[in-house]
């Protein structure tokens, strides 16, 4: 549980949900609270029962783990649909549950968007279900996500753990290693352009609010919180959000960095063809790597995010989400026990890593010596899982994300993203950043602190 949250009031709440419907957010369902004596028996019963159940998720080749869930519970029918990743799914989503026509039993939600649909009451609190007996399997960077004022409103899957994927071909070609720190990324940046004007350090994405947030998070920045049912704290200019401007607006200004918006193909075949030396990335980027840019399989190793302090490891994740069961699921048990199941039966989590290629959220199998002996082909044969899970144990405590980081995020490439590209003082950007997001709050109902 992270400590900054306080319990809401029920009343108060409820006028901000009202509030929220007003301005266009979907209308929170009524909800439907079990009995307090269910429990595992009751949820096993519903695995038993002739059931269908709707399961909307992007994470490629997942039928393959849900097929193990229907073996083994073959009353359960489970039709998975890929109704588009991150926001094409939650606009989707927002849509049905505008309607109430088409709403899935269980929704992959990334955990930057997971207060969104909890606070609209769209998820249920699985702790009517037990679900607060999963903790342990979980590391405490994945169960803090989903803990939200100790309400548990998704059961964790996958974890982004924050790490540099470098060229070591590159690097060996230009006689370089990788830095540790963040001085010494500074460095390593400046003996590049010196080297070889055709390559940079890395790329800058001045529309993608996921990597700066992660970044501001390990750079001991908490911009975001929510203090209460109805007040919402927006700094961004706290010490870790100035450090973090401080350091890319001179990378951005020095043109030690590129500005290039990621995954297109253009960014792929700049990837593929050496210009950018390294990717600040999660766990989960060498599968992405490995279908994108297959030519270049072997080239590639991982090594720890730069540190700020010499000897004083911290990080942050980037990426990673929970399976979350609807309020308007008809099947409430089974489809809980299909989330628990999937993400932290010991035969699912160890195929979703295998099959689907997601970092786990559970100990059990970051811990496992078959998970930390894994040679990933793409990383040269390293074993790069033992460096991922000692990166999950550093993950700094305390960040939040706002009721509506999905809005926040799509305003940053107009204020942070606009600095990035000018080269400018980020600085700027985050105030104006700071502006739009504060402004929204307040005609959500919220009040906002500090005062702007």
């Amino acid at each position: 549980m992270r400590p900054t949250r306080r319990a809401t009031s029920v009343t108060a709440l409820s006028l901000v949900l009202l509030t929220m419907a007003a301005c266009g957010e979907p209308p929170a369902p009524r909800p439907q609270p079990p009995a307090p004596e269910i429990g595992a028996a009751d949820i096993e019963r519903a695995l038993g029962t002739e059931t269908t159940l709707t399961f909307w998720s992007w994470v490629p080749k997942i039928e393959k783990t849900v097929a193990l869930f229907e073996r083994k519970y073959p009353k359960v029918k489970v039709n998975v649909v890929n109704a588009g990743q991150s926001r094409a799914e939650y606009t989707k989503l927002q849509a049905a549950l505008r309607t109430g026509t088409g709403v899935p039993d269980v929704a992959q939600i990334e955990y930057f968007a997971l207060p969104r649909f909890a606070f609209s009451q769209a998820v249920s609190d699985l702790n009517m279900y037990g679900a607060e007996g999963l903790r342990k399997r979980f590391s405490p960077s994945a169960w803090d996500q989903v803990d939200l004022n100790g309400s548990v409103y998704a059961v964790p899957q996958d974890t982004g753990p924050m790490t540099m994927i470098y060229r070591k071909d590159v690097f060996d070609r230009l006689g370089l290693k990788p830095p540790a720190t963040w001085d010494e990324f500074v460095t390593v940046a400046e003996q590049i352009r010196k080297k070889d004007l055709r390559v940079f350090i890395t790329s800058v994405d001045p529309t993608d609010a996921g990597v700066a947030d992660s970044l501001i998070w390990q750079a001991g920045g908490r911009p975001f919180a929510i203090e209460n049912a109805t007040t919402i704290r927006i700094d961004l200019q706290d010490r870790g959000a100035r450090r973090w401007a401080k350091l890319w607006t001179r990378l951005s200004r020095e043109k030690l960095v590129e500005p290039a918006v990621n995954w297109d193909a253009a960014w792929w075949k700049k990837m593929a063809s050496g210009r950018y030396a390294l990717w600040i990335t999660g766990a989960w980027a060498p599968g992405v790597i490995d279908g994108a840019i297959p030519q270049t399989r072997g080239a590639w190793r991982a090594a720890p995010l730069p540190s700020w302090e010499t000897g004083k490891p911290v990080n942050a994740e980037n990426g990673g989400s929970g399976v979350a069961v609807l309020s308007r699921s008809r099947h409430q048990l089974a489809a809980y026990g299909f989330a628990r199941w999937l993400d932290s039966d010991p035969e699912a989590v160890r195929s979703l890593s295998a099959v689907s290629g997601v970092f786990p959220a559970t100990t059990e199998l970051m811990r496992s010596r078959e998970f930390l002996d894994v040679k990933i082909p793409v990383l040269g044969g390293q074993r790069a899982n033992r460096l991922f899970t000692e990166g999950s144990t550093q993950v700094a405590k305390g960040w939040q994300y706002l009721p509506f980081q999905l809005y926040a995020n799509s305003v940053f490439g107009g204020s942070v993203g606009r600095s990035l590209s000018d080269a400018t003082d980020l600085n700027v950007g985050l105030r104006a950043w700071q502006s739009r997001i504060g402004a929204y709050a307040r005609r959500q109902g919220f009040q906002v602190s500090p005062e702007q």
